[in-house]
């Protein structure tokens, strides 16, 4: 799915009213009747509304959702920040439209005006759409302030006010809504995905207004949303006739003293991965832990007690993940040297083999092309130097790709894989009960073992991180998100592929 700037959402807008043709109010009925359908499947009629609406569309917006509310037996109430006189001309005519006995239309003036609100009452916030390009200030930012002090849950309409679409480099966190909910129209905004400010739009739902697809199919832009279509097609049937040869041989590179729980994660995942063959390479201390956990790999040992050090023939490898639970030792460093000018299949590097590389100019610029670098933010921090907002850092990633010629998998809520060219996709499935020691470990085995099997490292990236979060999700269904663990997710990797591949032969075909 397609990640649309606001300037080009307007200019879709402005397509479809020129094309279809569709009038915009005709549009704005449109996009009210998708929010009020979803808001009477969320909410019983115990419950109440204070519309709270600004004077341009959004406001109009906020307009039409309470009249069709009052139609639907929703009890409403309306309040309008801003005069109505200079209003936008959308506005003016669902104003005129709002019956005036239905419900209550009050005008705030100043900030002693905002309303006492009720247990029950649901807030929808349509003050600002996403047009907005400086912080708000004046009597709306007192209003937003106000809002944000209530307990109420707060349903924002196409974007939390005072949110801007792309970048909030230079917003104000205070003087935007922290909404609950967003229904946003048509397509996902950027800003949702970031780290620093899209908390504020809780969680958001799409609401199809049925916008040109013409137009979006057409749109150019280096973001876009994975989906499971996009996932279950890549994914792999496994073949009648095949064995183990078929799928590669996955190396995990992993493990020190006290650390070798990240090498039983990483190997655990690359088995489950699909990988024909695993082995892990560990030190001489992690030799019985490995055996015993994993005891479907094979292992290599380092020639040293305690870290990774040591000569290992390459050649054999489908594909090699280096980097959990090591340690930043000048002989694993001179191992991923190695490595890196012997091995010409492709990596995943992560963790400490990140830590490592970014104290080592020589090893940074012999990165093999084609790499999967998956660092967490720190990492990327250490790596490419600090950005000052996440949509900095996201052009950083940019860039970064681009130069290496690498793919860079950004881990967080919204995991982003950007690959050489410059496209940038992001992630939707997982959960905050993944933000756990381990759970990095687990995505590195999966990445390695579907490199092993002859994916492409594009291929590669998408379904490992989907998978990965989905697991996740999984996980969450059957411990929760205090409780689940890096292992849960392991454990709830067979269910992820078995929702994301819809089409896997039942067992015993022929019996």
């Amino acid at each position: 799915m397609k990640i649309l700037s606001t300037k080009q959402l307007r200019e879709a807008d402005q397509f479809t009213i020129d094309n279809k043709p569709i009038a915009s109010i005709s549009l704005m009925e449109r996009a009210s009747t998708s929010c009020t359908e979803w808001i009477e499947k969320m909410f019983s009629k115990n419950h109440s509304f204070s519309i709270f609406c600004g004077i341009g569309n959004n406001g109009g917006d906020g307009l039409a959702i309470a009249r069709v509310l009052s139609q639907k037996r929703f009890r409403v109430r309306v309040f309008i920040i801003g005069e109505i006189a200079k209003a936008t001309n959308d506005f003016q005519i669902n104003y005129n439209r709002i019956p005036r006995h239905k419900f209550e239309i009050q005008k705030i003036q100043k900030p002693s005006d905002f309303p006492r609100l009720i247990e029950n009452e649901l807030i929808i916030d349509a003050i600002y759409g996403s047009g907005l390009n400086k912080p708000v200030e004046g009597l709306q930012k007192d209003v937003i302030q106000k809002i944000n002090e209530q307990l109420n849950k707060v349903i924002s309409i196409d974007i939390p006010s005072g949110l801007f679409g792309e970048d909030n480099s230079e917003n104000d966190l205070e003087t935007i809504i922290q909404a609950d909910y967003t229904l946003t129209f048509q397509q996902p905004k950027l800003s949702f995905l970031l780290s620093d400010f899209g908390q504020k739009a809780g969680n958001w739902h799409i609401m199809d207004i049925g916008l040109s697809e013409d137009f979006i199919e057409k749109a150019e832009t280096k973001f876009q949303l994975l989906t499971q279509e996009i996932i279950q097609n890549k994914i792999r049937s496994r073949e009648k006739f095949s064995h183990k040869g078929t799928y590669g041989q996955a190396l995990i590179i992993a493990g020190s003293l006290g650390k070798m729980g990240a090498s039983v994660l990483s190997t655990k995942a690359a088995l489950r991965s699909g990988a024909g063959l695993v082995t892990a390479f560990v030190p001489k201390c992690g030799y019985e832990i490995i055996q015993i956990t994993n005891p479907e790999a094979m292992s290599e040992l380092s020639s040293e007690e305690n870290f990774l050090a040591g000569d290992l023939s390459w050649e054999n490898y489908s594909a090699i993940g280096i980097g959990p639970g090591i340690i930043k030792e000048i002989k694993t460093m001179q191992l991923i040297e190695h490595l890196f000018q012997n091995y010409s299949g492709p990596l995943v590097l992560d963790a400490d083999a990140l830590n490592i590389i970014s104290e080592y100019d020589s090893l940074f610029a012999k990165i093999p092309e084609n790499s999967i670098l998956t660092p967490h933010p720190k990492e990327f921090d250490r790596l490419f130097g600090k950005s000052i907002s996440a949509f900095a850092r996201l052009n950083m990633q940019i860039e970064q790709a681009k130069k290496l010629k690498c793919y860079i998998i950004l881990k967080g809520t919204y995991t982003s894989i950007c690959d050489p060219d410059g496209m940038l996709y992001f992630n939707n499935t997982g959960n905050s009960g993944m933000a756990k020691g381990g759970s990095g470990d687990v995505l590195t085995g999966l990445l390695t073992g579907l490199l092993a099997q002859g994916y492409s490292t594009k291929d590669a990236c998408h379904i490992g991180v989907w998978i990965h979060g989905l697991a996740g999700d999984f996980a969450t269904q059957k411990k929760n998100q205090i409780t689940m663990t890096a292992m849960d997710l392991i454990e709830s990797l067979t269910d992820a592929f078995d929702k994301t591949k819809s089409d896997f032969p039942p067992p015993y075909p022929n019996g």
